[in-house]
């Protein structure tokens, strides 16, 4: 059937839409559109929707955004739980064979972290279990990078980011800044980082709850790094024997950005770090970085 009358029908819905777009003056944008509205149709045409669900569709996303404000974006996280917040950041920092995977940013990067020396301990509270986070910086072809920016940040071991406790954990604890030298090596003093809840409480939550899927994402620690003549690298390294390695509510975990967590029960060189515990967990992990 022709939609050049303009008309509607249900066999050329999506066509019929397409073509009221033809004066469309921005190329992207018209392509943009003609691919949702076509996968959009074919969606609905596939799961036949009662018009009682359609509404509750529509009230979904109603709800979605007249819950968003200024510290709290549900659209980033709706697109979070349905992977394509990773989707997208796959596609725009594809690397080479050989350079570090790139991972979402997160809702809790803070600019401006204090920058540290080298071996520094980020954990200003002296809460948690002790943690020594090493490492070398390299380019693809295996030599070191100096001048590599490294800002860092992560979760206290009950699951909160600084800014979330305000008044209760110092400003900036569990960040800092960091830059290599000559050798590219990096290392600092820090905690064992704790699984934690994507906020829940609204209609993604809800979501997630009907669909039998939890809200968590498990432990890790947060990177950027910055060098001159190289991409910059947004990532995370992960504790492998976190509950909830394989199962991230935004499937932010790659298999080569788990990181080797070791228990280190020697007295002697946890007093060496200024510990008090007489054991620590030791993290070794190389980032590479692609031109």
């Amino acid at each position: 059937m022709s939609t050049e009358n303009g008309y509607f029908s249900e066999d050329q819905s999506a066509e019929t839409v397409i073509a009221r777009n033809a004066d469309c003056t921005n190329p992207r944008l018209k392509q943009v559109m003609e691919v949702v509205t076509r996968k959009l149709h074919e969606a609905v045409k596939e799961i036949e929707p009662t018009e009682a669900e359609w509404m509750q569709a529509l009230q979904f996303l109603t709800a979605t955004g007249q819950i968003c404000n200024d510290w709290r974006q549900e659209w980033i996280l709706f697109s979070d739980v349905l992977g394509v917040s990773m989707l997208v950041d796959a596609i725009n920092h594809r690397k080479p064979d050989g350079g570090s995977e790139n991972t979402v940013l997160g809702p809790f990067h803070v600019a401006n972290a204090p920058q540290m020396p080298m071996g520094a301990n980020i954990c200003l509270d002296g809460k948690g279990e002790d943690m020594v986070v090493s490492g070398q910086v390299l380019d693809t072809e295996g030599k070191p990078i100096s001048g590599v920016r490294m800002d860092v940040w992560q979760a206290n071991d009950e699951g909160f980011y600084d800014v979330q406790q305000k008044g209760i954990q110092p400003d900036f604890n569990l960040r800092g800044v960091f830059v290599t030298g000559d050798d590219g090596r990096y290392w600092f003093r820090a905690v064992k980082p704790r699984f934690y809840p994507i906020p829940d409480d609204g209609p993604v939550g809800q979501l997630l709850g009907a669909l039998g899927r939890h809200p968590y994402r498990p432990a890790h620690l947060h990177f950027i790094l910055q060098a001159e003549g190289f991409q910059t690298l947004t990532t995370h390294i992960f504790d492998p024997h976190c509950p909830y390695i394989t199962s991230d509510a935004v499937f932010g975990v790659k298999e080569s950005l788990l990181a080797d967590f070791q228990r280190v029960d020697d007295t002697a060189r946890a007093e060496a770090f200024g510990f008090t515990s007489g054991w620590y967990w030791s993290v070794d992990y190389d980032f590479v970085l692609a031109l």
